[in-house]
This record gives C-alpha cells, structure tokens and sequence, in this order.
C-alpha cells in the first residue's frame, strides 16, 4: 500500500522540505531492489548451467486458529488471522515472532547450497559500487550543497561550500557516524534555515517512518535541545530563523495529522497546531516556494487537493485557504513573481496549467494558459524568474518543456526509443539554468545543466561504471502488447547484444501498476548480473500507472483494478509469443502494491511463471482495508475502495491474493517482508504464504523472508541491501539451473 503525489522521494539528500516528493513510499533502496537497475558494469562471465538440488526440509506449519469475519452477508474464515497479534501487541505476539523465525530458518536450509554463490554475487554487485563518490553540487543562497560517499562506509557525508567549490569544506551530517551500533538509520529533509546557520533534520532508527526532528547550529556543531519525535522527518524554516513548522503523526496510525509550529528552543510539548486535518483520507505536509516567499500547507486525497498558505515572513500568521477543496479536483500551485500557476484537472483529464493573482486565488479567478491535451498529461512546472519547464508525458515518455515568458517555447530532445528523463534539483530561483536527470536501460544515470536561453547544457556528471561499459554490447527496446481488451500495453526490455529470440532465454518481467506512479525505464548495476548470465530484463508499463496518462491511471484502481493484473498477464504471454523467453524460463517481480500485483497472477494465471518475486506484498487487501488503525488505510479509500461498501468489497475480494488461494498448482515463489514494515504490515505476507503452503497441492518452492529489523524499504546501507539482491537472484538462477 502506497499513497504517493508527483513522484519518489529521495530523502536523504532533501535540501528543503518539499511536500511535492514526500508521498511515495517506495525509498530508494526498495526501488533499487525491485528495478535491478543502478550502474552496469561490463565483465562478461561464463554461465554454467546445472541441475541446483534443492535440501530435503520440512517447511514451517503455521497453526491454524480460525477467525469469523462476516459483512455483507458473507462469511469468510481466516485461520491465521492470529498472525496481525505483534502488530497489535496480543497474546500471540511471540508465537507470530517464533513462525516468522522459522520461516527464516526454513529458507536459510533451502537455499544453503546456495550460498557460496550469494557471497559471490554480493562481491560482483557491490563490485560495480563507486564507493568514494561525489554527487553534482547544488547551489542554494549563497552555498553549495553536496553529498559524498568514502571507501568502505555504508552512509554518506553531507556538506556544503560557501560561494565557491574552491571553498573551506563544512560536514554538516556526517551519517556514517550517526549511524554507528544502529541496525537501521536513515536521515531526512536536511533543510537550512534562511540565515544558514542551523540546520533541521529528521532520524528514523526503526523503519517506521516515524522521525525525530533534530536542529543542529551549524556555526558551532551542537544539537540544540529542539527534539521533536513523531514526525515525517522535513522542517520548513520560516523567515525569521527562529520557526519552523512541521507534519506531526498519528503514533498508532501514522497518518499525518497535523501542522505545527515550534520556535527554536522552546519546549516542543508546547508547540502550537496551525493545523489539523478532521478527513483521513488526505495526507497533509508543509512546504516552502522556491522564491522563498510563501509556506504552504497541503493535504492530498487521491482525489483531491487544498492549499493553504502565509508569507514566509509572517510565521504568526493565519493560514488562509487558496481554493477549497472540491470533489474530484486536483491542484497544485506555483508562486512566481507576481501570479500563482495552477497544475489542475479542474475540467481537464489530463490537467491544464492556470494562473490567478495573488490578491484572488478562488477558482474563479483562474486564467487557462495552457488548455487540456488529450494525448499530453500535465505532470508538474519547475519555476524560475523568467522560465518555466513543463514536464509532461507523450506517448508514454517523458518529455521537458522549457517556455519563457514571452510566448517562446522548446522541448529538450531525447533520442533513446525508452528512457527516463526528469527535474532535477533546481533550488535557485533567479537562474537561467534548468538541471534535469536522464537515464536509459543503456545509459548510465546522469545529469545536465541546460541554458534556457541558449539551448547549450553540459553534463555534469555521468554515473561511472567500474571495470568499463560498453552501450552498445547492449540492445534496448520498446514493443507493445495487445491486452485482452485490445489496448496496447508498452513494454521496455533490455538484453545482451547476440541473443537469440528463439524462446531458450530466461527473463524476469516487472511491474508496480498503482497510484499512477509511472515506471520508466532507467540504468541500474545490478540487471549485468542477469544480463550476462543470458536474461532479459523487462518493464511492463500496465495500466494503474499513469505512463499513457490520466485515463491509463483511472482504468487501473478502483472497480477497474482487475485491468492491472490482466495486463501483466498479456505482456507475459506477448513475451513468449515473440520467443523472447518460454514458459519453463519467465519470472515475474513487483513489490508493495506491485506485491499485491505478484499475488493476483499467481492466482490468475500460475502456470505462466516459473518464478516470482513478491516483495512486501499487499496481499491482503480486504481486511487490511475494513482496519482503519492500520497505517495508510484511511488514505487509501479512493484507491482501491471502502469494504464497508457492497460493491467495493465484492469487487476487491474478487482479486485479493489472499481471499483467492486455491487447491492447484501455483510457481516457485520467494515472498520478502519486514517486520517493522510501515507501508504493507508483515502480517500480510506472512499469512498468505502460511495459507499458500496449506492449500497448493505443487511441490514448488516457497520461500519467505522476514527481515526482522527493517521495515518496507529494506536496509539503509549502500550496501546491506545487496545481499537482498543477490537472495533474489540466487533464487531464480538457482531455478535455472545457474550455479556461476
């Protein structure tokens, strides 16, 4: 489960609390761990292919302790709903603990002879790791910010120079340090006051995503007293370097709930709530313009949007509303110099670009500068004082518009036939410079500065790839499939130069298909581990994302969420027909919500897959759904449905992973999880592989992994999470008869 607004928040190296990039809940590890995709490096290595024999072990049984859920008139048994007991600290708290350990136990057994060979990949993996690095510098009132990472340490350090990098180095975070005698640690939203000498930060030591705000004086290295816990991890300075203002959460829900304000070195138990949401339905966050001159508070619904906001200068001041939210309305503004833009739907599927005064920002002032396209989706506007840069979504690709305010207007060109192209980090808002990330499944991550006036852009930085790299040994396509109902469904795949389309080869398919995140294609390290052992790698772009548009997005949730699933399915087969791969050689992965997309073709079609890798699976989705203290749920309504009503329980009970396991056969699987998951509680995943093991009638592998100190993104390392990688490979090489 997953609620998420513009795109994937990268948190660690947040130089203002943006609210923009704050609610996906995919982090990068995660993302890293289900696209296979970082750096790739070139060491071509000899695949030998053998028999793997699997141990001859018993797999863990779970006990079976029947509960009656009735609603609707339907009467469901569920014998292991004991398992929700850590979660919601009852009785059976240390039996769940004890199932989960052998289920760790059981896999460690089945996955011995493997060994070796995990210890192999993790070194070949974490070999292709650049570990004393340097990110692109960013230039912020009057400093430049940038991370760097050293030889051997997990963290990174965080640091700036003033006025020049010739510069005196400050290490503002020095985060390998923090992270010391933690089995998780993860930094958030550093964010400098206006004056820059403090700094605000969030920790997360448990993987709850639940922070403690921390204020460090940058002039003298101390932390101040200000300890604020139960937060989303981001500050927003106000003018006056003495305020700030931040999300507090729910302890037990996790729902964001209010606003507050705290003045530096007063009590937090006496900061005041500027705001609360009453609907738990919408995510709210707090955020600072790029001019500096506004604070805004949001709250989201899938559906909608209100704004409020104060002069950043004004810390005292009531909030007032910018337009009220409206059914089915989204929006989204931008402060310029002297007019608000508006990204909306409002009467425009695919949004539309407004504009409005500062003096009257009711709807009905609204201005159309740019109407609705019913081929183009409006994804957001990065502002400068005299540019604007659209990013927008074409034929299911990124495409960046840059327009001055005179009317003129060009689009940056990209000539790859799949890519990622997106803004990047663009804090200054007096610049003629535009810095916008590109990568491809064969070009290395990298960024660009581009002259808005010139059209001329320099790449600042291109991704090494250690031991060499060779783009052209490699072949990267896009294709389509024709789903059952005759859309056409893109795919981006990416294999080895000589490959023969005869059906031999292995390939492993990945999808998210929720929220209308759309997953593009991008360059990774870790896919040279499958793509030189023969595989194929490939992306389906099914509709729940939001690659196609808004109308993709719509007819992929709600009572139209079967759409996702059918999609995958066809791409799967459209992968055979084209002798990309063959039945006995197709592997299927997605996490989260892509989990709960995992579950739904293992029941719907099983014997397509000779694999699957569900990683923090939302399998349970009826029950997880009619339990509002579960975190995320309240939000999620507009997604999937409210089961309190008829039709939407009958419509998600009709796919629910959990609700649909059956007496056949079903494929191999290996199901990860964490126990202190925030996003998919681990009981979800548990459960379905206890009630899978009692009710396939196959002699398949299942597998499940319980990290037991992390939560839904997995290790906070640069490197820890590798092994997860190199377990996930293992298995499905192992399936192949992969040995080397």
């Amino acid at each position: 489960m997953h609620n998420q607004k513009y795109g994937i928040q990268v948190k660690k190296l947040t130089l203002t609390s943006d609210y923009k990039l704050t609610r996906m809940s995919i982090k990068t590890k995660l993302i890293q761990l289900l696209l296979p995709f970082t750096v790739i490096s070139c060491s071509t290595k000899e695949t030998k292919m053998t028999q793997y024999k699997w141990p001859d072990a018993n797999a863990p049984v779970a006990e079976i302790n029947p509960h009656k859920r009735i609603l609707h008139g339907d009467t469901v048994i569920d014998n292991y709903y004991w398992m929700i007991d850590y979660f919601k600290k009852g009785p059976d708290s240390t039996k769940v603990v004890d199932y989960l350990k052998a289920e760790n136990k059981y896999l460690d057994t089945m996955m011995s002879g493997s060994k070796a060979f995990r210890e192999d990949l993790f070194k070949e993996l974490k070999g292709r790791i650049k570990e004393k690095d340097e990110s692109v510098p960013v230039f912020k009132n009057g400093y430049f910010y940038y991370s760097k990472t050293e030889d051997g340490k997990q963290y990174y350090k965080y640091c700036r120079k003033k006025g020049s990098m010739d510069a005196k180095e400050e290490v503002l975070a020095d985060v390998d340090e923090m992270a010391k005698g933690h089995a998780y640690f993860s930094v958030s939203g550093f964010s400098i006051s206006p004056d820059n000498k403090l700094m605000a930060y969030g920790v997360d030591e448990v993987s709850r995503r639940q922070y403690t705000l921390y204020i460090k004086n940058l002039e003298t290295s101390a932390i101040l007293k200000d300890e604020i816990p139960n937060t989303e991890g981001d500050a927003v300075w106000a003018q006056d370097n003495k305020t700030i203002f931040y999300t507090d959460k729910n302890a037990v829900t996790l729902l964001s709930e209010k606003i507050k304000k705290h003045r530096i070195g007063s009590d937090p138990k006496d900061d005041v709530v500027v705001y609360e949401e009453k609907d738990k339905s919408n995510y709210i966050g707090v955020a600072k313009s790029k001019s500096g001159k506004f604070i805004f508070i949001y709250s989201s619904a899938t559906m909608s949007d209100e704004i409020r906001m104060i002069e950043a200068d004004k810390p005292d001041a009531p909030f007032n509303v910018f337009q009220p939210r409206m059914k089915d309305v989204k929006y989204d503004i931008i402060p310029l110099e002297h007019k608000f833009l508006i990204v909306t739907n409002w009467n425009a599927h695919n949004f539309r670009l407004m504009e409005a005064p500062f003096n009257n920002t009711g709807k009905d002032s609204w201005k159309e500068i740019i109407p609705n396209r019913k081929d183009v989706l409006l994804s957001g506007v990065e502002e400068f004082k005299d540019y604007m840069v659209l990013a927008e979504r074409k034929n299911g690709l990124a495409q960046l518009r840059v327009m001055d305010f005179n009317g003129h207007e060009h689009y940056i060109k990209f000539d790859e036939p799949t890519y990622t192209a997106s803004v990047g980090a663009n804090p200054e808002f007096n610049s003629n410079t535009f810095r916008y990330r590109y990568t491809s499944m064969t070009t290395p991550s990298s960024t660009y500065d581009y002259n808005m006036s010139t059209k001329q852009q320099i790449l600042k930085k291109q991704q090494e790839v250690i031991g060499g790299y060779n783009k052209t040994d490699y072949i990267t396509e896009r294709i389509y499939a024709t789903a059952k109902d005759g859309t056409k469904i893109p795919i981006s795949l990416v294999y080895k130069k000589g490959l023969k389309k005869d059906g031999t080869a292995p390939l492993l398919l990945y999808a998210y298909g929720s929220y209308g995140m759309s997953m593009d294609a991008a360059f990774s390290s870790n896919a040279l581990s499958l793509l030189n052992r023969g595989f194929v790698y490939a992306i389906a772009h099914i509709r729940g994302g939001q690659e196609m548009g808004r109308q993709w997005y719509d007819d992929g949730k709600m009572m139209k969420k079967m759409n996702t699933f059918t999609d995958f399915i066809d791409c799967g087969q459209f992968l055979i027909d084209s002798q990309f791969t063959s039945k006995g050689h197709l592997y299927a992965q997605g996490g989260s919500a892509g989990g709960l997309l995992m579950g739904a073709v293992a029941n719907l079609a099983p014997n397509l897959w000779n694999g699957i890798l569900a990683h923090v699976p939302f399998v349970d989705v009826v029950n997880t759904m009619l339990d509002e203290s579960i975190p995320l749920t309240t939000n999620e309504f507009d997604e999937w449905g409210n089961p309190k009503n008829k039709d939407a329980y009958q419509y998600m009970k009709s796919y629910s992973p959990y609700e649909n396991v059956e007496k056949k056969d079903y494929p191999n699987m290996l199901v990860t999880t964490g126990l202190h998951d925030s996003q998919v509680q681990y009981f979800e995943p548990a459960k379905w592989v206890a009630k899978l093991r009692a009710t396939k009638t196959d002699k398949h592998l299942l597998l499940l992994k319980t990290d037991m100190d992390f939560g839904h993104g997995g290790a906070s390392g640069r490197f820890d999470y590798l092994k997860d990688v190199a377990l996930n490979y293992a298995f499905i090489f192992s399936l192949e008869g992969i040995t080397k």
